[in-house]
């Protein structure tokens, strides 16, 4: 019987992206992945180019892969950040975005990730969520879209978007869950031990 193909989940770095956005959903992804391989996931990061980005607070990290390099992926992660609104602006880049969007058969992001969706046409129609400060600029990029401004999470099928910053860590929880299992999303939640109680 022949083995199932391992399944990719890319979260693509850029600069000034906000460092948690990126790699929270990271540590409950890569923990998943490593610990648990049997599922048959892998989860990398890339870039455009590839090599070291700057993020929005300073910290520098080395992408695993460019852009042109990455192997066809079933998730898509697209992080928030400062840096989204050069993307905005970029046509290239959206019209890459869109190419995914017709190849991957999972999006999802994180805070203002999503601005870059809607600024693809990506969110047209659909509900959606985003950094509670950037919920008027999404609105304003695609008046379309059906704003979820309570939830910490949107699933919508083929497109997932999550609110602000921590938040990614709910929504990559979310996504073990639903590619797994709920018990496997308890499994890794205990093995990053992800029980918040805020102090204030």
């Amino acid at each position: 019987m022949s083995e199932e193909p391992t399944r990719r989940i890319g979260i693509l770095l850029f600069p000034e992206v906000e460092e948690l956005d990126a790699f929270g959903p990271w540590e409950v992804l890569s923990h998943w992945t490593r610990i648990y391989p049997q599922d048959g996931w892998e989860v990398f990061t890339f870039s455009a180019e590839g090599g070291a980005v700057t993020c929005a607070k300073g910290l520098t990290v080395q992408a695993h892969r460019g852009a042109a390099e990455a192997p066809p992926l079933d998730v898509l992660l697209y992080p928030g950040g400062d840096g989204t609104r050069t993307m905005l602006k970029d046509e290239a880049h959206l019209a890459w975005l869109r190419e995914q969007r017709a190849n991957v058969p999972l999006l999802a992001s994180v805070c203002t990730g999503a601005l870059v969706y809607a600024a693809a046409g990506l969110l047209a129609g659909r509900p959606a969520t985003t950094y509670w400060q950037a919920l008027p600029e999404l609105a304003a990029l695609d008046a379309t879209v059906e704003l979820r401004p309570d939830e910490r999470f949107v699933d919508d099928g083929d497109l997932v978007t999550s609110s602000g910053v921590s938040a990614g860590i709910d929504m990559a929880l979310h996504l073990v869950a639903r590619l797994a299992s709920p018990e496997r999303a308890r499994e890794v939640r205990r093995g990053i031990q992800y029980d918040p109680e805020p102090p204030v």
